[in-house]
């Protein structure tokens, strides 16, 4: 701790440094931003965090981030809820939104298998997506995982599982980069990786 500033300020600058991508003299800057800024200013900033926390939750049918039992996708009567795209985060199903070419619904896995960090398929939400195939009217599962090698292995084991289900399985085509995150891909390439995707076979 600085001895310079006051606990406050030490316990602003230290939570501000926690942040990723945040050093401690841009923590510093951060925390005399708020401090300058006025009082309302400030407190919407920390309603903002508090209300992240407590009214976010994931949508029942598709784990988006929602306010609401669903989100407002699975609402949407309009998009093709006979396609369901999976992603592993709400911040991939983002990504691919903002192409302008996604008319379909979403599942997210809420990660990848990675089983030497202990990330098996009872931690995502792969059997709610087995559940969505087995009652829903779904015709074409788009496997949209990274094209890394986590990714690849979820990707396959998810389509190894559908494989008697009567559902078409299609994965993003090869237009992103091997080992590359759909979360910094940029919109042309996603558009060409969505319009190119091809049935994935085992």
């Amino acid at each position: 701790m600085n001895n310079a500033h006051t606990e406050s300020m030490n316990q602003l600058m230290k939570q501000f440094a926690r942040l990723p991508g945040i050093g401690s003299r841009t923590a510093q800057r951060l925390a005399y931003h708020v401090l300058n800024q006025s009082g309302e200013e400030a407190l919407l900033l920390a309603d903002a965090i508090r209300d992240v926390k407590t009214k976010i939750h994931h949508c029942r049918r598709c784990f988006n981030l929602s306010e609401q039992e669903l989100c407002e996708i699975c609402r949407d009567q309009r998009r093709d809820h006979s396609t369901i795209c999976v992603v592993e985060q709400p911040r991939d199903l983002i990504r691919l939104e903002e192409t302008g070419l996604c008319d379909w619904v979403y599942h997210i896995l809420l990660g990848h298998l990675a089983p030497l960090e202990g990330i098996t398929p009872e931690n995502l939400t792969i059997e709610a997506l087995l559940k969505r195939v087995q009652t829903e009217d779904v015709r074409e599962i788009i496997m949209a995982t990274n094209p890394d090698m986590d990714g690849d292995g979820t990707a396959l084991y998810v389509s190894s599982l559908l494989s008697e289900a009567n559902v078409k399985v299609t994965r993003l085509a090869r237009g992103l980069p091997s080992g590359g995150s759909i979360e910094y891909a940029n919109k042309s390439v996603l558009s060409d990786a969505i319009n190119g995707r091809t049935e994935m076979s085992m």
